[in-house]
Parts: structure tokens; sequence; C-alpha cells
């Protein structure tokens, strides 16, 4: 998968590795009250009937909405700021050409999100299929293409860089569900729904990832005491 470039708000020094377990809560946020969740439900039904009208606007709504968390999510799947933007507008061509196979089973965000993820795999399928055959000087520049840059300025770059070191060693299984749970906020439940697999399959990817992470950005130990020396 190479660098990532990983959009992560991550307020971490390394090695405090204990931080980056508490939860991202750039999009999570408090539990919402029970009027604030039963408004959430309302909202994304309505907006789901819009878009099954054909109403631009509720387009326009979902991407004021979401828009930017979704091209975070592309980013942290593909690594890449272009392939984001593309794979963000193909999800909206596919959600208007699909609207009608829309059948309330999750909610609209979570599918929509849902068609996101796999747009996204379809797209990293396709570049991989493309370096299998391109001549080695044409697969080189693909792989020296620019990164994107972190959205977080505050984001400590030596751990940004442990981090998508660290993530990229993960099946590509743990590392969507790292991404989807801890970057962007989601529960097991939606995450299942996205992915495919079951929430107690999201929950032990989610377990075995984190322990991986850990053994790749915990100190050997003993560094502390042999350095105060």
């Amino acid at each position: 998968m190479g660098n990532m470039g990983l959009a992560l708000a991550w307020e971490t020094r390394i090695p405090a590795v204990a931080q980056w377990e508490r939860r991202v809560e750039r999009f999570r946020g408090q539990v919402p009250a029970p009027d604030a969740a039963e408004a959430g439900r309302t909202e994304d039904t309505a907006l789901a009937a819009a878009c099954r009208s054909g109403d631009l606007r509720a387009y326009e709504r979902l991407y004021s909405l979401h828009g930017a968390r979704m091209k975070n999510l592309a980013r942290n799947i593909l690594g890449s700021s272009t392939d984001a933007e593309d794979a963000v507008q193909e999800t909206f061509l596919k959600i208007q050409r699909g609207i009608a196979s829309f059948r309330g089973q999750s909610s609209f965000v979570t599918w929509t999100f849902r068609i996101l993820v796999n747009t996204c795999y379809d797209a990293r399928r396709s570049r991989l299929r493309k370096k299998e055959v391109a001549p080695d000087g044409e697969q080189q520049m693909d792989d020296a293409a620019p990164h994107p840059e972190p959205q977080a300025a505050v984001a400590h770059p030596a751990l940004r860089m442990a981090l998508e070191r660290a993530l990229a060693t993960l099946t590509r299984h743990q590392r969507d569900v790292f991404l989807l749970y801890e970057v962007e906020g989601f529960r097991h439940a939606e995450i299942s729904s996205m992915l495919e697999i079951s929430e107690t399959a999201s929950k032990n990817t989610l377990f075995q990832a984190k322990k991986n992470l850990r053994q790749m950005l915990e100190p050997p130990r003993g560094s502390y005491g042999a350095g105060a020396r």
C-alpha cells in the first residue's frame, strides 16, 4: 500500500502509545442525547426519500454533511487526494444510479459509506492491476507520486510517519476496520454493514489491529532505564 499520507488528528507523543488508544473525537464526540439521535434518524430518512425522488438539493445536502468525511476516509484507504476525490465523485454517481435499491435496512449514511468503501476497493484493485502490467519506468513514476499533506497541522510528524509504517504492516481488513472505527468514528454495527462482516468479526479485527500496532509502536522494555543510565 505504501505511504498512506494518513489524514489523522492524532495528538500523541512517541513513545506514549497509550494516548493513541483514546478515541479520536473529531466525528464521534459525546454520545448524542435521545432527542438528537431521533432527529438524526429523521433527517437520514428524509434525506434518503429526497434523493430517491431525484431532488438534487438532497444530494448537495448529503455532500455538505458528509463530503469532507468521505474524502478523508477515501484518502486514508487510497493514499492519494486525487484518487479520493475521484472515488467520492464515483460514489455519488453510484448513489444516484442505485438509490432505488436502498431498502432502509441500514441508515442512508451507512449505505452511502458502504458504497464509498467498495468504490475505494475497486480503485485499489484497479491500481494494483495497472502496476502489474505497467513497464518498470511507469510503475516507478506512479510510486513516486507526491503524497497528500496531513489534514491536521498539529499532528506530530514522527508519530504520523510511525503510524503510517505500522498501519502498512496490517492486513487490509485490519487497517480498514481501524480507520473506520478509530479515525472516522463509526460503530461496529455500521462497520459490519459497510464491510459485509459480522459485528464480532469487526470487534476481533480491531482488537488484533490495535495489538499489532501496539507491538510496532511501543519501545522495547527497559529502553527508558537504559537511556537514563
